[in-house]
Protein backbone atom coordinates (compact mmCIF):
# COMPACT_ATOMS: atom_id res chain seq x y z
CA UNK A 1 0.00 0.00 0.00
CA UNK A 2 1.54 3.51 -1.22
CA UNK A 3 1.23 6.00 1.47
CA UNK A 4 2.17 9.42 2.65
CA UNK A 5 3.07 11.22 5.71
CA UNK A 6 4.40 14.89 6.95
CA UNK A 7 7.33 14.66 9.56
CA UNK A 8 6.71 17.57 12.03
CA UNK A 9 7.64 17.25 16.18
CA UNK A 10 4.47 18.59 17.94
CA UNK A 11 6.89 21.44 20.09
CA UNK A 12 7.01 22.89 16.67
CA UNK A 13 3.01 23.63 16.33
CA UNK A 14 2.12 27.67 16.62
CA UNK A 15 0.39 28.46 20.13
CA UNK A 16 0.27 30.99 22.92
CA UNK A 17 1.91 29.27 25.44
CA UNK A 18 5.76 29.15 23.91
CA UNK A 19 5.88 25.74 22.97
CA UNK A 20 3.62 23.71 20.96
CA UNK A 21 1.53 21.35 23.04
CA UNK A 22 -1.14 18.69 22.74
CA UNK A 23 -3.71 21.35 22.76
CA UNK A 24 -6.04 22.72 19.87
CA UNK A 25 -3.05 23.17 17.46
CA UNK A 26 -2.51 19.56 17.46
CA UNK A 27 -5.96 18.40 16.97
CA UNK A 28 -6.91 21.38 14.09
CA UNK A 29 -3.02 19.76 12.59
CA UNK A 30 -4.70 16.32 12.39
CA UNK A 31 -7.46 17.79 10.37
CA UNK A 32 -4.72 19.09 7.95
CA UNK A 33 -3.37 15.76 7.38
CA UNK A 34 -6.65 14.17 6.76
CA UNK A 35 -7.53 16.88 4.10
CA UNK A 36 -4.31 16.48 2.20
CA UNK A 37 -4.28 13.02 1.73
CA UNK A 38 -2.10 11.91 4.36
CA UNK A 39 -1.82 8.60 6.73
CA UNK A 40 1.18 9.17 9.07
CA UNK A 41 2.29 12.02 11.13
CA UNK A 42 5.86 11.66 12.04
CA UNK A 43 6.97 13.23 15.31
CA UNK A 44 10.11 13.44 17.64
CA UNK A 45 10.55 11.14 20.98
CA UNK A 46 7.90 12.67 23.40
CA UNK A 47 10.33 12.18 26.74
CA UNK A 48 11.36 14.93 28.23
CA UNK A 49 14.11 17.12 26.83
CA UNK A 50 17.70 17.39 28.35
CA UNK A 51 21.22 18.16 27.67
CA UNK A 52 21.15 20.89 24.46
CA UNK A 53 17.21 20.63 24.91
CA UNK A 54 17.35 17.59 23.00
CA UNK A 55 14.62 14.86 22.81
CA UNK A 56 17.32 12.40 22.21
CA UNK A 57 19.19 13.25 25.54
CA UNK A 58 15.84 12.47 27.73
CA UNK A 59 16.20 11.90 31.74
CA UNK A 60 13.72 8.99 30.64
CA UNK A 61 13.03 6.81 28.16
CA UNK A 62 9.06 6.11 29.47
CA UNK A 63 8.20 9.21 30.63
CA UNK A 64 6.29 12.17 28.82
CA UNK A 65 7.40 15.91 28.33
CA UNK A 66 5.66 17.95 30.65
CA UNK A 67 6.46 21.10 27.97
CA UNK A 68 3.59 19.60 26.15
CA UNK A 69 1.09 19.45 28.12
CA UNK A 70 -1.94 21.99 26.98
CA UNK A 71 -2.15 24.53 29.13
CA UNK A 72 -5.74 25.53 28.21
CA UNK A 73 -6.89 22.46 28.36
CA UNK A 74 -6.22 22.59 32.01
CA UNK A 75 -8.49 25.64 32.61
CA UNK A 76 -11.23 24.27 30.48
CA UNK A 77 -11.09 21.39 33.49
CA UNK A 78 -10.68 23.95 36.45
CA UNK A 79 -7.35 22.79 37.28
CA UNK A 80 -5.43 26.21 36.23
CA UNK A 81 -6.77 30.24 36.05
CA UNK A 82 -6.33 32.13 32.87
CA UNK A 83 -4.54 34.73 34.98
CA UNK A 84 -2.09 32.41 36.07
CA UNK A 85 -1.45 31.47 32.90
CA UNK A 86 -1.60 34.38 30.97
CA UNK A 87 0.24 36.71 33.42
CA UNK A 88 3.75 34.88 31.99
CA UNK A 89 5.46 35.49 29.19
CA UNK A 90 6.37 32.76 27.45
CA UNK A 91 8.27 33.51 24.65
CA UNK A 92 10.08 35.95 23.11
CA UNK A 93 10.24 35.38 19.43
CA UNK A 94 7.03 33.89 18.08
CA UNK A 95 8.57 31.55 15.65
CA UNK A 96 11.23 30.15 18.40
CA UNK A 97 10.90 27.62 21.17
CA UNK A 98 12.79 29.27 24.77
CA UNK A 99 13.23 26.72 26.74
CA UNK A 100 14.39 28.72 29.19
CA UNK A 101 11.57 30.52 30.30
CA UNK A 102 9.86 27.31 30.02
CA UNK A 103 11.95 25.60 32.54
CA UNK A 104 11.89 28.49 35.08
CA UNK A 105 8.04 28.98 34.56
CA UNK A 106 6.57 25.33 33.56
CA UNK A 107 6.74 23.48 36.28
CA UNK A 108 5.00 26.00 38.51
CA UNK A 109 2.59 26.50 36.83
CA UNK A 110 1.92 22.65 36.78
CA UNK A 111 1.93 23.13 40.94
CA UNK A 112 -1.27 25.20 40.70
CA UNK A 113 -3.06 22.86 38.64
CA UNK A 114 -1.80 20.29 41.12
CA UNK A 115 -3.03 22.12 44.27
CA UNK A 116 -6.43 22.07 42.72
CA UNK A 117 -6.57 18.12 41.45
CA UNK A 118 -8.81 15.39 43.30
CA UNK A 119 -6.60 12.33 42.61
CA UNK A 120 -9.37 9.60 42.12
CA UNK A 121 -9.66 6.04 40.71
CA UNK A 122 -8.37 7.27 37.22
CA UNK A 123 -5.23 8.07 39.02
CA UNK A 124 -4.98 5.24 41.18
CA UNK A 125 -5.14 2.93 37.75
CA UNK A 126 -2.93 4.90 35.81
CA UNK A 127 0.24 5.02 39.26
CA UNK A 128 -0.71 0.86 38.75
CA UNK A 129 -0.18 0.34 35.34
CA UNK A 130 2.88 2.53 34.94
CA UNK A 131 5.03 0.89 38.35
CA UNK A 132 7.32 -0.63 36.22
CA UNK A 133 8.93 2.99 36.15
CA UNK A 134 6.75 5.61 37.38
CA UNK A 135 7.87 5.28 40.74
CA UNK A 136 11.90 5.74 39.63
CA UNK A 137 11.31 8.17 37.65
CA UNK A 138 8.96 10.39 40.10
CA UNK A 139 11.43 9.40 42.68
CA UNK A 140 14.40 10.51 40.74
CA UNK A 141 13.37 14.20 39.78
CA UNK A 142 12.08 14.76 43.24
CA UNK A 143 15.51 13.99 44.21
CA UNK A 144 17.38 16.35 41.11
CA UNK A 145 15.32 19.09 42.77
CA UNK A 146 16.01 18.26 46.37
CA UNK A 147 19.66 18.47 44.72
CA UNK A 148 19.35 21.32 42.99
CA UNK A 149 19.80 19.82 39.32
CA UNK A 150 22.74 17.46 40.19
CA UNK A 151 23.37 14.33 38.45
CA UNK A 152 22.78 11.52 39.85
CA UNK A 153 26.39 10.30 40.28
CA UNK A 154 26.95 13.38 42.67
CA UNK A 155 24.39 12.64 45.02
CA UNK A 156 25.15 11.19 48.56
CA UNK A 157 26.56 7.27 48.47
CA UNK A 158 23.68 6.04 49.89
CA UNK A 159 21.38 6.94 47.11
CA UNK A 160 23.95 7.04 44.54
CA UNK A 161 24.43 3.46 44.98
CA UNK A 162 20.63 3.21 45.58
CA UNK A 163 21.36 1.41 49.14
CA UNK A 164 17.42 0.35 50.03
CA UNK A 165 17.37 2.45 53.57
CA UNK A 166 18.49 5.37 51.83
CA UNK A 167 15.83 5.01 48.89
CA UNK A 168 13.20 3.70 51.57
CA UNK A 169 13.75 7.30 53.58
CA UNK A 170 13.85 9.48 50.56
CA UNK A 171 10.53 8.48 49.11
CA UNK A 172 9.33 8.77 53.02
CA UNK A 173 10.52 12.64 52.98
CA UNK A 174 9.82 13.63 49.17
CA UNK A 175 5.95 11.56 49.27
CA UNK A 176 4.59 15.05 48.43
CA UNK A 177 6.86 15.64 45.40
CA UNK A 178 6.91 12.12 44.42
CA UNK A 179 3.24 12.50 43.83
CA UNK A 180 2.97 15.73 42.07
CA UNK A 181 5.47 13.79 39.40
CA UNK A 182 3.08 11.13 39.13
CA UNK A 183 0.20 13.53 38.54
CA UNK A 184 2.54 15.47 35.43
CA UNK A 185 2.95 12.14 33.77
CA UNK A 186 -1.20 11.26 34.58
CA UNK A 187 -1.76 14.63 32.77
CA UNK A 188 0.58 13.82 30.08
CA UNK A 189 -0.98 10.63 29.21
CA UNK A 190 -4.24 11.75 29.64
CA UNK A 191 -4.04 14.34 26.13
CA UNK A 192 -1.62 12.16 24.71
CA UNK A 193 -4.48 9.49 24.42
CA UNK A 194 -7.28 11.97 23.37
CA UNK A 195 -5.02 13.46 20.75
CA UNK A 196 -4.07 10.08 19.56
CA UNK A 197 -7.16 8.56 19.64
CA UNK A 198 -8.24 11.72 17.76
CA UNK A 199 -5.76 10.78 14.76
CA UNK A 200 -7.01 7.26 14.70
CA UNK A 201 -10.49 8.16 14.33
CA UNK A 202 -9.40 10.55 11.49
CA UNK A 203 -7.01 7.48 10.02
CA UNK A 204 -3.89 9.01 10.81
CA UNK A 205 -1.33 6.67 12.26
CA UNK A 206 1.79 8.50 14.53
CA UNK A 207 5.34 7.63 13.54
CA UNK A 208 7.73 7.93 16.73
CA UNK A 209 11.31 8.19 17.62
CA UNK A 210 13.09 5.53 19.65
CA UNK A 211 17.09 6.74 20.56
CA UNK A 212 18.99 4.59 20.87
CA UNK A 213 20.98 5.33 23.84
CA UNK A 214 20.25 7.06 27.33
CA UNK A 215 22.00 9.71 28.52
CA UNK A 216 24.23 9.20 31.89
CA UNK A 217 22.34 11.53 34.15
CA UNK A 218 18.94 10.02 33.60
CA UNK A 219 16.53 7.65 35.81
CA UNK A 220 17.25 4.78 33.37
CA UNK A 221 20.86 4.54 34.16
CA UNK A 222 20.02 5.51 38.17
CA UNK A 223 17.84 2.74 38.23
CA UNK A 224 19.28 0.28 36.62
CA UNK A 225 23.32 0.76 36.49
CA UNK A 226 23.85 -3.66 36.01
CA UNK A 227 22.62 -2.77 32.57
CA UNK A 228 25.07 -0.33 31.57
CA UNK A 229 29.29 -0.23 30.93
CA UNK A 230 30.11 1.61 34.31
CA UNK A 231 32.41 0.42 36.68
CA UNK A 232 32.21 0.20 40.53
CA UNK A 233 32.41 3.41 40.85
CA UNK A 234 29.21 3.97 38.45
CA UNK A 235 31.58 5.53 36.24
CA UNK A 236 31.37 4.97 32.30
CA UNK A 237 34.11 2.62 31.03
CA UNK A 238 33.21 3.96 27.21
CA UNK A 239 30.69 6.34 25.84
CA UNK A 240 28.79 6.55 22.14
CA UNK A 241 29.32 8.43 19.42
CA UNK A 242 30.38 8.00 15.63
CA UNK A 243 33.77 7.74 14.18
CA UNK A 244 35.12 10.77 12.06
CA UNK A 245 34.13 10.85 8.82
CA UNK A 246 33.38 13.57 5.52
CA UNK A 247 31.50 16.18 8.14
CA UNK A 248 33.12 15.91 11.56
CA UNK A 249 37.10 15.46 11.42
CA UNK A 250 36.77 14.74 15.11
CA UNK A 251 33.68 12.25 14.91
CA UNK A 252 30.91 12.85 16.72
CA UNK A 253 31.09 12.54 20.70
CA UNK A 254 28.09 11.72 22.36
CA UNK A 255 28.86 10.55 25.75
CA UNK A 256 25.98 8.57 26.53
CA UNK A 257 27.12 5.56 28.50
CA UNK A 258 27.15 1.95 26.48
CA UNK A 259 24.84 -0.97 26.93
CA UNK A 260 26.12 -4.42 28.65
CA UNK A 261 24.92 -6.15 25.48
CA UNK A 262 25.87 -9.72 27.09
CA UNK A 263 23.94 -8.85 30.82
CA UNK A 264 20.69 -7.81 28.25
CA UNK A 265 20.99 -11.35 26.65
CA UNK A 266 20.83 -13.14 29.35
CA UNK A 267 17.92 -11.69 30.49
CA UNK A 268 16.08 -11.94 27.36
CA UNK A 269 16.78 -8.58 26.70
CA UNK A 270 13.85 -7.53 28.68
CA UNK A 271 14.48 -3.88 29.26
CA UNK A 272 14.21 -3.45 25.95
CA UNK A 273 11.25 -5.36 25.50
CA UNK A 274 9.56 -3.18 28.11
CA UNK A 275 10.73 0.12 25.98
CA UNK A 276 9.92 -0.75 23.02
CA UNK A 277 6.44 -2.30 24.24
CA UNK A 278 5.56 1.12 26.07
CA UNK A 279 6.90 3.24 22.82
CA UNK A 280 4.23 0.54 21.10
CA UNK A 281 1.74 2.44 23.47
CA UNK A 282 2.25 5.95 22.11
CA UNK A 283 2.81 5.40 18.56
CA UNK A 284 1.49 3.05 15.55
CA UNK A 285 4.95 2.82 14.07
CA UNK A 286 8.70 3.13 15.87
CA UNK A 287 11.84 4.44 14.38
CA UNK A 288 14.37 3.10 15.39
CA UNK A 289 17.16 5.38 16.06
CA UNK A 290 21.05 4.77 14.60
CA UNK A 291 19.93 1.21 13.49
CA UNK A 292 23.95 0.29 12.75
CA UNK A 293 24.18 0.52 16.27
CA UNK A 294 22.54 -2.82 16.89
CA UNK A 295 25.27 -4.63 13.98
CA UNK A 296 28.06 -2.70 15.88
CA UNK A 297 28.64 0.40 17.65
CA UNK A 298 31.77 2.79 17.97
CA UNK A 299 32.93 2.46 21.68
CA UNK A 300 35.22 5.77 22.97
CA UNK A 301 37.17 5.63 26.37
CA UNK A 302 35.25 7.77 28.98
CA UNK A 303 37.08 11.09 29.23
CA UNK A 304 38.15 11.28 25.74
CA UNK A 305 38.27 14.84 24.72
CA UNK A 306 36.55 13.61 21.02
CA UNK A 307 35.33 10.09 19.22
CA UNK A 308 38.85 9.64 17.09
CA UNK A 309 39.96 6.94 19.57
CA UNK A 310 37.18 5.19 19.29
CA UNK A 311 36.57 1.39 18.14
CA UNK A 312 34.02 -0.76 16.37
CA UNK A 313 32.04 -3.48 18.86
CA UNK A 314 29.78 -5.72 18.16
CA UNK A 315 26.43 -5.58 18.53
CA UNK A 316 23.34 -7.61 19.24
CA UNK A 317 22.64 -8.40 15.81
CA UNK A 318 19.93 -10.43 14.44
CA UNK A 319 19.03 -12.45 18.09
CA UNK A 320 18.12 -9.23 19.36
CA UNK A 321 16.05 -7.63 16.18
CA UNK A 322 14.59 -11.12 15.95
CA UNK A 323 13.30 -11.41 20.17
CA UNK A 324 11.83 -7.98 19.57
CA UNK A 325 9.55 -9.10 16.63
CA UNK A 326 8.38 -12.28 18.48
CA UNK A 327 8.08 -10.57 21.61
CA UNK A 328 5.91 -7.45 19.85
CA UNK A 329 4.92 -8.99 17.33
CA UNK A 330 2.27 -5.62 16.29
CA UNK A 331 4.92 -3.22 16.50
CA UNK A 332 5.80 -1.76 13.37
CA UNK A 333 9.33 -0.52 13.38
CA UNK A 334 11.50 1.66 11.10
CA UNK A 335 15.33 1.58 10.41
CA UNK A 336 16.95 4.62 10.46
CA UNK A 337 20.14 3.05 8.59
CA UNK A 338 21.80 6.47 7.98
CA UNK A 339 25.46 7.45 8.09
CA UNK A 340 28.82 4.59 7.93
CA UNK A 341 26.72 1.29 6.35
CA UNK A 342 28.82 -1.96 6.49
CA UNK A 343 26.88 -4.88 4.35
CA UNK A 344 27.06 -6.28 7.55
CA UNK A 345 24.16 -3.28 9.00
CA UNK A 346 22.35 -3.58 5.43
CA UNK A 347 22.09 -7.18 5.77
CA UNK A 348 20.30 -7.07 9.49
CA UNK A 349 18.35 -4.38 8.01
CA UNK A 350 17.14 -6.45 5.11
CA UNK A 351 17.18 -9.86 7.30
CA UNK A 352 14.97 -7.98 9.73
CA UNK A 353 13.17 -7.25 6.60
CA UNK A 354 12.64 -3.92 8.50
CA UNK A 355 12.42 -0.61 5.82
CA UNK A 356 15.19 1.81 5.67
CA UNK A 357 15.40 5.28 4.89
CA UNK A 358 15.77 6.94 1.37
CA UNK A 359 16.70 11.00 2.38
CA UNK A 360 16.21 12.70 -1.40
CA UNK A 361 18.40 15.80 0.54
CA UNK A 362 21.85 13.00 0.70
CA UNK A 363 21.52 11.89 -3.08
CA UNK A 364 23.18 14.96 -4.67
CA UNK A 365 26.07 14.80 -2.57
CA UNK A 366 29.10 13.21 -3.57
CA UNK A 367 29.65 12.51 0.39
CA UNK A 368 27.51 10.25 0.36
CA UNK A 369 26.64 7.33 -1.23
CA UNK A 370 24.05 6.66 -4.26
CA UNK A 371 21.61 4.66 -3.23
CA UNK A 372 19.95 7.79 -1.86
CA UNK A 373 18.68 8.21 -5.22
CA UNK A 374 15.38 7.19 -6.20
CA UNK A 375 15.65 4.61 -9.27
CA UNK A 376 17.86 2.89 -6.32
CA UNK A 377 14.83 2.29 -4.20
CA UNK A 378 13.11 -1.08 -3.55
CA UNK A 379 9.27 -0.62 -2.08
CA UNK A 380 10.18 -1.69 1.51
CA UNK A 381 11.88 1.70 2.11
CA UNK A 382 10.59 5.16 3.15
CA UNK A 383 11.71 7.93 1.05
CA UNK A 384 12.31 11.45 3.09
CA UNK A 385 12.36 14.81 1.35
CA UNK A 386 14.84 15.29 4.55
CA UNK A 387 15.07 15.52 8.28
CA UNK A 388 15.05 17.21 11.34
CA UNK A 389 19.10 16.48 11.22
CA UNK A 390 19.48 18.10 7.84
CA UNK A 391 18.97 20.94 5.95
CA UNK A 392 15.88 22.12 4.56
CA UNK A 393 15.45 21.42 0.64
CA UNK A 394 15.84 25.32 -0.04
CA UNK A 395 18.70 25.75 2.27
CA UNK A 396 20.51 23.13 -0.03
CA UNK A 397 19.59 24.85 -3.00
CA UNK A 398 21.36 27.74 -1.85
CA UNK A 399 24.20 26.33 -0.60
CA UNK A 400 25.05 23.58 -2.10
CA UNK A 401 27.67 23.45 -5.21
CA UNK A 402 26.64 24.50 -8.78
CA UNK A 403 27.35 21.04 -10.05
CA UNK A 404 25.29 19.48 -7.61
CA UNK A 405 22.04 21.76 -8.06
CA UNK A 406 22.39 21.39 -12.02
CA UNK A 407 22.76 17.32 -11.41
CA UNK A 408 19.59 17.44 -8.84
CA UNK A 409 17.91 19.90 -11.36
CA UNK A 410 18.70 17.38 -14.49
CA UNK A 411 17.75 14.23 -12.40
CA UNK A 412 14.02 15.60 -10.72
CA UNK A 413 13.62 17.56 -13.73
CA UNK A 414 13.00 20.49 -11.27
CA UNK A 415 11.84 24.03 -12.96
CA UNK A 416 10.88 27.80 -11.53
CA UNK A 417 7.22 27.62 -12.50
CA UNK A 418 6.79 24.32 -10.33
CA UNK A 419 9.40 25.25 -7.72
CA UNK A 420 12.68 23.58 -6.91
CA UNK A 421 11.41 22.15 -3.54
CA UNK A 422 7.87 21.37 -4.81
CA UNK A 423 9.87 18.92 -7.59
CA UNK A 424 11.73 17.85 -4.83
CA UNK A 425 8.46 16.83 -2.68
CA UNK A 426 7.47 15.75 -6.24
CA UNK A 427 10.24 13.26 -6.84
CA UNK A 428 9.80 12.07 -3.23
CA UNK A 429 5.90 11.03 -3.53
CA UNK A 430 6.40 9.28 -7.18
CA UNK A 431 9.20 6.90 -5.60
CA UNK A 432 8.59 3.39 -5.66
CA UNK A 433 8.84 3.64 -2.01
CA UNK A 434 5.81 2.09 -0.01
CA UNK A 435 5.53 5.36 2.18
CA UNK A 436 6.99 8.59 1.94
CA UNK A 437 7.45 11.43 4.64
CA UNK A 438 7.90 14.97 3.43
CA UNK A 439 9.19 17.41 6.54
CA UNK A 440 6.97 20.39 7.31
CA UNK A 441 9.91 22.73 6.44
CA UNK A 442 10.06 21.89 2.55
CA UNK A 443 6.16 21.72 2.68
CA UNK A 444 6.35 25.83 3.75
CA UNK A 445 9.40 26.28 1.12
CA UNK A 446 11.52 27.32 4.19
CA UNK A 447 15.08 28.09 4.64
CA UNK A 448 17.90 27.84 6.80
CA UNK A 449 15.67 29.68 9.20
CA UNK A 450 13.83 26.78 10.01
CA UNK A 451 16.38 24.30 10.42
CA UNK A 452 15.47 22.04 13.33
CA UNK A 453 18.92 20.48 14.34
CA UNK A 454 22.65 21.09 13.91
CA UNK A 455 23.81 17.14 14.74
CA UNK A 456 26.79 17.86 17.19
CA UNK A 457 26.59 21.34 18.36
CA UNK A 458 24.98 23.26 21.21
CA UNK A 459 23.56 26.24 20.32
CA UNK A 460 19.86 28.01 20.75
CA UNK A 461 18.69 26.82 17.08
CA UNK A 462 19.03 23.74 17.66
CA UNK A 463 15.34 21.95 17.99
CA UNK A 464 13.61 25.80 19.00
CA UNK A 465 11.51 26.22 15.12
CA UNK A 466 8.08 27.05 15.03
CA UNK A 467 5.74 27.41 12.59
CA UNK A 468 3.57 30.63 12.04
CA UNK A 469 0.04 30.60 12.64
CA UNK A 470 -2.29 29.47 9.53
CA UNK A 471 0.50 27.54 8.22
CA UNK A 472 -1.36 25.34 7.07
CA UNK A 473 -3.29 27.61 4.78
CA UNK A 474 -3.20 28.75 1.30
CA UNK A 475 -4.46 25.62 -0.59
CA UNK A 476 -1.23 23.57 0.53
CA UNK A 477 -4.06 20.84 1.56
CA UNK A 478 -5.52 20.83 -1.77
CA UNK A 479 -2.29 20.89 -3.53
CA UNK A 480 -0.96 18.27 -1.41
CA UNK A 481 -3.75 16.26 -2.21
CA UNK A 482 -3.81 16.26 -5.68
CA UNK A 483 -0.10 15.07 -5.90
CA UNK A 484 -1.14 12.37 -3.73
CA UNK A 485 -3.88 10.98 -6.00
CA UNK A 486 -1.85 11.68 -8.72
CA UNK A 487 0.76 8.98 -7.84
CA UNK A 488 -1.01 6.55 -6.12
CA UNK A 489 -0.40 7.41 -2.10
CA UNK A 490 -3.76 7.97 -0.79
CA UNK A 491 -3.64 4.57 1.20
CA UNK A 492 -6.37 2.68 -1.10
CA UNK A 493 -5.07 -1.14 -1.87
Amino acid sequence: MRESGILMHITSLPGPYGIGTMGKQAFAFVDFLKKAGQKYWQILPLTPTGYGDSPYQSCSTFAGNHYLIDLDTLIEEGLLLREEVECIRWEDQEEKVNFGILYNNRLDVLRRAYGRFQPGAEFETFCQENSGWLPDFALFMALKEKYQGKPWYQWEDGLKYRNVDAVWQARQELKSEIRFYCFVQFIFFKQWKALRDYARANGISIIGDVPIYVPYDSSDVWSNPDLFQLDEQLNPIAVAGCPPDAFSEDGQLWGNPLYRWDLLEKEDYSWWINRLAAAGELYDVVRMDHFRGFEAYWSVPFGDATARNGQWMKGPGLPFIRKVQKSLPELRLIAEDLGFLTQEVLDLRDESNLPGMKVLGFAFDSREPSDYLPHTYTRNSVCYTGTHDNMTMRQWFETAGEDAVAYAKEYMRLNQEEGLVWGVIRTAVSSVSDLCVILMQDLLNLGAESRMNFPGTLTDANWTWRAKEGFTGNGLAERLYELMKLYGRLGDK
